[in-house]
């Protein structure tokens, strides 16, 4: 990310499902159950766009 911190995107295939795995470095302003919220909405609406 620009602020140097890390996020790791896998994706595993498991037949006819893609299990996505996303692991990201936190950031200090927000709790961390505010981020993944964050993350998981994101990935929520990727499973839906696609």
């Amino acid at each position: 990310m620009e602020d140097g911190r890390r996020v790791d995107i896998a994706f595993v295939d498991q037949g006819n499902e893609t299990k996505v795995i996303e692991t990201f470095d936190a950031e200090s302003s927000n709790p961390v159950e505010f981020q993944q919220a964050g993350w998981q909405a994101i990935m929520d609406n990727f499973k839906a766009y696609t």
